[in-house]
């Protein structure tokens, strides 16, 4: 519910002379977040930050409206960012999905670099389409090409890449779609910390298990050749390692000679999906 100041001139002097700020935004929230049936109010004039008030239970004036159930503030600081609130939504996830008949989920692919992560998230995503549902691939070079292309492949960056990456995916689930992330992600504890943004059972880890000796005779995208020529350092496989994940909910075999088809892969995710209730009729 939003309550509307008095309307001020966008331009020309104030009241003492000074030029009249602009109301930019005005926003009451209410929900269980923030406990009991009050509410909180926003409100920042374009291009200045503004102090927060505290106002108290009942009807009482802001700016010349009188805002009911407003009971306070109530503003986070959550790592660099101070005074942001939290606002809730009329739609819910549940909502969302109703509409998709589907529930949000994250498969997440991980694997060796050359192991079929994209190949794998290209046709499980094809398949689920051709079944009426929607999905929406993350692909790990694909995201360096803009969202993560300020980061590197040092290992502050990597971190940060799969931070990111996870919690787009998180955002992709609430919005009720099935979102299929293809990323190395080599380290077990920045997998579960992607796993813990969502509820459990709603993170699907999917490992691609193919030896390193397989996908270094892949290489399609002669990665490894540089990596063993030592024109790339710290490459997952060769001088980095690669940490297996310990309880994932898909394990995809693959040994030389004896891989499955891209099909038959993205079939064996559909089962999970379907054995799970993920997919609705």
């Amino acid at each position: 519910m939003l309550a509307k100041a008095v309307p001020r001139p966008c331009s020309g002097a104030g009241r003492h002379g000074a030029p009249a700020a602009r109301l930019r935004s005005v926003g009451v929230a209410g929900g269980p977040r923030r406990g009991g049936a009050g509410g909180r109010l926003v409100a920042a004039d374009a291009g200045e930050r503004m102090p927060v008030v505290a106002v108290a239970a009942g009807k009482q004036p802001f700016n010349g409206a009188a805002m009911a159930g407003i009971d306070k503030l109530v503003t986070s600081t959550v790592g660099k960012s101070t005074n942001i609130l939290w606002h809730d939504c009329p739609i819910a996830q549940f909502e969302r999905q109703k509409l998709l008949n589907q529930k949000g989920c994250v498969v997440w692919i991980t694997g060796l670099s050359g192991s079929g992560k994209s190949t794998l998230a290209c046709a499980l995503s094809r398949e689920l389409h051709s079944r009426g549902h929607l999905t929406y691939i993350l692909d790990g070079d694909n995201l360096r090409h803009g969202l993560n292309r300020d980061l590197c492949f040092e290992a502050k960056d990597r971190a940060e890449n799969i931070r990111r990456v996870g919690e787009v995916a998180k955002l992709f689930a609430d919005a009720g779609l099935i979102c299929i992330a293809s990323l190395i992600s080599p380290y077990r504890s920045e997998r579960s910390a992607c796993r813990k943004l969502l509820h459990n059972s709603t993170f699907i880890e999917v490992f691609l298990n193919v030896p390193l000796e397989v996908c270094e005779a892949r290489d399609p995208k002669g990665l490894y050749k540089l990596a063993r020529a030592g024109k790339i350092k710290g490459f997952t496989g060769i001088d980095d390692p690669y940490e297996p994940p310990s309880d994932c909910e898909i394990v995809i075999q693959c040994k030389a000679g004896d891989c499955a088809t891209p099909k038959s892969m993205a079939d064996q995710v559909v089962s999970y999906l379907e054995a799970n209730e993920f997919l609705q009729d």
